[in-house]
């Protein structure tokens, strides 16, 4: 770690990635955001649920009812996170909002087991209240991970602030091979560049998109000086164009 709100992570494709960690005070807001729309969501709920019920009469169908709830309840508090960390690649709307997203420490997209285990424990960081123990583990620990982050090998970052920006995927991948792709001199890359590179592009749907830019930007310009005749290009054009290049002369 370089500074006190960043971390340096090595990915599987040998980068180390340069990622700025999520304050407690961006969190905490990320939290309250998250918090109110639960409640928000309940309190609905609760209104429609009970409202419709006291029009019929009440009875069994309110003790109904008040199963119903509290089953939400629970879906509610304990899936909202799981939700949204999952499908919006670990940004829930509060997140969303203060710039935060959840990865892996290896740089990949936060998936369903992680976000559970990070979300169930949950419970244990926000003993006795207000998330005291997540807080006192947060300040504690090198890459400001709460009980859940420690446990799902997960941590949060700001995104807004990272300043390598991922080239559009309209740029990202070429529609065809150039010709002169023939008279680029790839002699100087080696088996370990080219295992490097494709490990990169099999896997870089899979990163999160500040991670995918950083990373396509490291190795271009580590392998620029290897490569005699390609003109400037995005990185991850140059490295597709590699590895074709490189795959026909080995």
């Amino acid at each position: 770690m370089q500074y006190e709100d960043r971390v340096t992570i090595a990915t599987p494709e040998g980068v180390d990635v340069d990622l700025p960690l999520a304050g407690i005070g961006s969190r905490f807001i990320a939290a309250l955001i998250d918090t109110a729309i639960k409640l928000i969501v309940l309190l609905g709920f609760f209104i429609f649920l009970f409202g419709g019920a006291s029009l019929l009469g009440g009875g069994e169908l309110t003790s109904l009812g008040a199963a119903a709830y509290y089953v939400v309840v629970f879906l509610i508090l304990f899936g909202y996170d799981v939700f949204f960390e999952t499908l919006l690649s670990g940004r829930t709307p509060g997140k969303k909002w203060t710039g935060l997203r959840v990865v892996r420490i290896g740089g990949r997209p936060v998936g369903f087991v992680a976000s559970s285990i990070r979300n169930i424990v949950r419970i244990v960081d926000f003993l006795p209240s207000l998330y005291l123990v997540g807080m006192i583990t947060a300040i504690a620990t090198r890459m400001n991970q709460r009980l859940g982050d420690l446990a799902a090998g997960t941590v949060v970052v700001r995104e807004r602030a990272v300043a390598v920006v991922p080239p559009p995927l309209a740029q990202a991948a070429p529609t065809h091979i150039p010709p002169e792709l023939e008279s680029w001199d790839v002699s100087a890359i080696t088996m370990d560049d080219l295992a490097t590179i494709r490990r990169f592009l099999e896997r870089r749907a899979e990163l999160a998109p500040h991670a995918r830019g950083h990373l396509a930007h490291e190795l271009a310009d580590r392998l620029q000086g290897k490569v005699v005749g390609a003109p400037p290009m995005p990185a991850e054009v140059f490295l597709e164009l590699v590895s074709v290049a490189k795959g026909r002369r080995a």
